[in-house]
């Protein structure tokens, strides 16, 4: 195991200097400091784990977790919860206390519940923001009082937020228009349906989705886009006027949510007489996506670990709160293509 010591003996410093630039004490030299990080990275160094406990005891740290999902129908947070959930009971025995809270689509719910955890007294927040400016604006003023955000699931581009846990939106959408090639054959007409215009994530894997198309597969057309705001009824709506108002259409792209909804409407109008079935790709694994894939009502549907969006962002803040350690900014989760045999 490397010791402070060793770190010490390579970047010519005291031991005292490495502890304040390792546990984020003190002043010491910008370039004395990046020397020594270096080195402990490249050792592997990991802190002693009963100093650890005793130190972050000391501070008591409260994170706050805000995400979405509240009466909506979106099961795909259940799954990063979870991940909040393991992470919680792990940290629990260093004295970190997590509180969870979940909202509407709305950047007002958001505001609100950041307020709440101030007057809770949180040290960092983990969020899946909604992509507005009054967010931002909070997210920075939250930086100056020295409250640190890790943004998860989602970004916020213009934030001063401390790092990125969640998925490649941009690729999954590209990952998308190359399966919709490879299972059409490279001819379609499709139609898209999105959660929310405001979530980066939705408004991504569309461009993504477009832009792959454009470059690569001229044979594919998107006719129309609807957003049903991740919600199983309005998706249905949306589904159902897309597939009415464009008989060509033979396939579909579900950006988000509402993917059973939809589905639904999907086999309504083939019982009201539409011959044939149109190639549906999504996105996630939730039970009823995984039904709808295993019965081939689905392609294909692409995943992103929502129990590491959950569970890794909440570690990364204890250990720069605890530590001073800085996580990268951008830490991307897999993409995972499901197809019926492996779902």
């Amino acid at each position: 195991m490397t010791t402070l010591k060793e770190i010490a003996q390579l970047a010519g410093v005291s031991r005292g200097t490495v502890d304040r630039v390792l546990n984020n004490r003190g002043a010491v030299k910008p370039e004395t400091a990046r020397r020594v990080r270096e080195i402990a990275i490249s050792l592997n160094y990991q802190p002693n784990k009963a100093a650890l406990a005793l130190a972050s005891q000391k501070k008591k740290i409260t994170i706050g977790v805000l995400l979405f999902g509240i009466n909506n129908g979106n099961l795909f947070f259940e799954d990063v919860v979870e991940g909040v959930e393991y992470q919680r009971a792990r940290l629990a025995g260093y004295g970190c206390t997590v509180i969870t809270r979940r909202t509407v689509f709305d950047p007002k719910a958001q505001l609100a519940a950041i307020d709440e955890f101030l007057t809770l007294g949180i040290h960092g927040l983990v969020i899946s923001p909604h992509n507005s400016l009054e967010i931002i604006e909070k997210i920075n003023q939250l930086s100056q009082m020295g409250i640190p955000t890790i943004t998860t699931n989602t970004d916020l581009i213009g934030s001063k937020r401390l790092a990125y846990v969640g998925s490649n939106y941009y690729e999954g959408g590209c990952t998308a228009a190359g399966l919709m090639n490879l299972i059409t054959q490279g001819t379609a007409n499709v139609g898209i349906i999105t959660g929310s215009p405001l979530i980066l994530c939705h408004s991504q894997r569309i461009k993504g989705f477009m832009d792959t198309l454009n470059a690569r597969y001229p044979g594919i057309h998107v006719l129309d886009t609807k957003a049903n705001q991740d919600d199983e009824f309005k998706s249905y709506k949306a589904t159902f006027d897309l597939l009415t108002n464009y008989p060509q259409m033979d396939a579909l792209f579900f950006t988000a949510a509402g993917v059973y909804g939809g589905c639904r409407a999907v086999a309504d109008s083939q019982a009201d007489g539409r011959k044939r079935k149109p190639t549906i790709i999504s996105f996630d694994a939730v039970e009823k996506t995984k039904t709808l894939v295993k019965d081939g009502i689905i392609a294909a549907t692409i995943c992103q670990q929502p129990f590491q969006q959950g569970s890794r962002p909440i570690k990364l803040m204890f250990d720069y709160l605890s530590t001073g350690a800085e996580p990268e900014p951008v830490q991307y989760t897999e993409t995972i293509i499901k197809i019926m045999e492996n779902i």
